[in-house]
């Protein structure tokens, strides 16, 4: 009986030894216990830490904040965005122009004292000059100028310039007004009226016919040259006609105008050159 108390109070001592571990020393994992799952806790917002306030001239990293340094150069932009011409200095350039003169005299004396070298060709002969335009021939028909035309119909363009990209100036609506033409330019030709208006006309507008119109005053048409002839009509300032004959040198001139034909004088009416032969 005895024994047996020994044996079982061995048996308690030496259970409680196994069950309680001492401090430090690590234990088997203990089994987990069910707990019951409620409902999810929504994720909580870290708490913000203040912004380090940085100074200008001072540089930060990921330790803190630096010394105060150099502060950053500003490149900024010129205030005029062109570019200023250099001042002009004569004297330096004086100085240049000589050295260089003196570097080519240099140069071609000790090229004239090398022998052996080769003169250099002679220069090309200048390339004659274009023969200028006769002003007193047309540049595409060769026809003689100045020289009288009159208008084809009763509807011409004046325009600005020889070609139709130009705009009208005047637009003549009197059929077989004489004009003078003064120059030539391919299908174009430069006219003047007996007012002085110049501008360009195409050819296909004019006519070789002769006319004439009336300068000034009102001048009467006679059945024969001479100041003593029958009066056949009188015609007024700016009275356009066709020119029938004039001789050389004559002071009476055969005309046609509004249906009736007569002589006049050759000083009254303009179109004609004063020693002009009309046939």
């Amino acid at each position: 009986m005895k024994t047996s108390l020994i044996l079982v109070c061995a048996l308690c001592l030496l259970a409680s030894a196994v069950g309680a571990q001492p401090q430090g020393v690590l234990g088997a994992p203990t089994k987990p216990q069910n707990v019951p799952q409620g409902p999810s806790t929504p994720p909580v917002a870290a708490p913000r830490t203040a912004v380090q306030q940085v100074g200008p001239n001072a540089s930060t990293s990921s330790l803190g904040q630096s010394k105060p340094g150099k502060p950053t150069p500003v490149v900024s932009a010129p205030t005029n965005t062109h570019a200023q011409k250099p001042k002009h200095k004569p004297g330096k350039a004086a100085v240049v122009g000589a050295v260089a003169a003196g570097a080519v005299v240099g140069g071609a004396a000790v090229v004239a004292s090398q022998p052996g070298k080769p003169a250099a060709p002679p220069p090309a002969p200048a390339k004659p000059e274009p023969e200028k335009p006769d002003p007193t021939k047309g540049a595409t028909t060769g026809a003689p100028l100045p020289r009288w035309a009159a208008l084809r119909s009763d509807e011409v363009n004046l325009r600005t310039g020889p070609g139709t990209r130009y705009p009208i100036d005047w637009v003549y609506h009197r059929r077989d007004l004489p004009v003078q033409i003064q120059r030539e330019f391919d299908a174009w030709r430069l006219i003047e009226d007996q007012d002085g208006v110049k501008g360009w006309v195409h050819s296909a507008t004019l006519a070789g016919r002769r006319g004439f119109v009336i300068k000034v005053g009102d001048q009467t048409l006679r059945k024969s040259a001479g100041d003593d002839a029958p009066a056949v009509a009188t015609l007024r300032t700016g009275v356009a006609g066709r020119l029938r004959s004039c001789a050389a040198k004559a002071a009476w001139c055969d005309v046609e105008a509004g249906g009736h034909r007569g002589w006049l004088k050759r000083d009254v009416i303009w179109g004609i050159f004063p020693d002009e032969v009309i046939n």
